[in-house]
């Protein structure tokens, strides 16, 4: 696996599902900043009301899909998301199909943000159930104090390099600052 942070603001990004995966996905997008373009063509009540007038109400077409750089696909029968996970290759788009590892491009990691700070682990779809505990983990070592450091030293930092202060020096400052907040 090659662990990639990417940038929603700068790729197209499309969700397809039904139900509860969708749903699910869908809050973790709208979390992280981002918004998918959100297609179903069998909304389940839930998904409908979180996905509201976003929604197209079908599945994409060869033209959708070519305006994408990257798909999720939760709950579609297995050929369904089979024959939309063809469709999406040959457009040069990079799929992932919610527990389904044959026809995943890329693994959706468990992730920790405080504020800009991401935090992820993945295990590569061997276990979710890993991904999750490791979260937890993540969660309790990293509070939400870290969110505010890092703001501050992301100001500091921007001062330092103006200055033309070394890249030392504005290491040193970053975790000297980290250490004031205890986190370190």
């Amino acid at each position: 696996m090659i662990p990639v942070m990417l940038d929603p603001a700068r790729l197209r990004i499309g969700l397809v599902g039904h139900g509860a995966l969708a749903v699910r996905r869908l809050a973790w997008f709208q979390a992280l900043g981002a918004t998918p373009e959100i297609f179903s063509d069998n909304p389940s009540p839930e998904f409908l009301a979180v996905a509201g007038d976003q929604l197209i109400p079908r599945l994409p077409d060869a033209g959708d899909l070519s305006a994408l750089d990257l798909l999720w696909i939760a709950d579609l029968g297995p050929w369904a998301a089979a024959e939309l996970t063809v469709l999406a290759r040959a457009a040069k788009v990079i799929v992932n199909v919610e527990d389904d590892l044959a026809n995943c491009d890329f693994h959706t990691p468990a992730v920790v943000t405080r504020g800009r700070l991401v935090l992820a682990a993945g295990t590569g779809g061997a276990s979710p159930a890993v991904a999750q505990a490791v979260r937890a983990k993540l969660e309790e070592a990293f509070p939400p104090g870290w969110g505010d450091a890092l703001e501050d030293i992301a100001s500091a930092r921007a001062r330092l390099r103006d200055s033309g202060a070394p890249m030392a020096e504005v290491a040193a400052d970053a975790r000297a600052r980290l250490a004031a907040a205890k986190l370190i």
